[in-house]
């Protein structure tokens, strides 16, 4: 299973957002120059992910966009299926009913792959990685410091 590029963007740009929590808004030009991310599918990741209520908008010169809740009450789960809709490695486990479902083998294994991704992403909140990048962007820093 790949995320398509309104799952890695969308959850690129939510995390700058939760990078920036309490500063005030992030213009949408800054996010789309950071990731090289058209300003304009840009604009219509962050329209749904605004609809579904995690993020909010902020007009005028200053202006520009805010989770509109804390990055711990966010999770990655939550931003994805936003845009992508749920997460499953195969379709046989989103349909409502498959006729060889009793006799296949691959499908225990899909269900296992199914909930592994879902407990990751549901038990991942943003604020889990703006903590872990900012563990390696100071370990990173360390290490410069070491080879001067």
């Amino acid at each position: 299973m790949l995320l398509s590029t309104k799952g890695r963007y969308g959850l690129k740009a939510t995390f700058e957002l939760a990078k920036n929590y309490g500063t005030g808004p992030v213009s949408l030009k800054i996010i789309s120059q950071m990731y090289n991310i058209s300003e304009n599918y840009l604009e219509q990741l962050l329209s749904k992910l605004k609809k579904k209520g995690y993020i909010k908008t902020v007009r005028g010169a200053n202006g520009g966009y805010l989770l509109a809740m804390d990055p711990s009450e966010i999770t990655v789960g939550m931003i994805l299926r936003a845009l992508e809709g749920e997460m499953s490695p195969s379709d046989c486990l989103s349909s409502d009913l498959c006729s060889r479902e009793s006799i296949c083998a691959t499908r225990v294994v899909f269900e296992k792959i199914e909930k592994s991704i879902n407990d990751v992403i549901d038990n991942t909140y943003l604020s889990d990685m703006v903590s872990q990048h900012t563990k390696v962007m100071e370990e990173h820093s360390k290490e410069m410091l070491e080879v001067e």
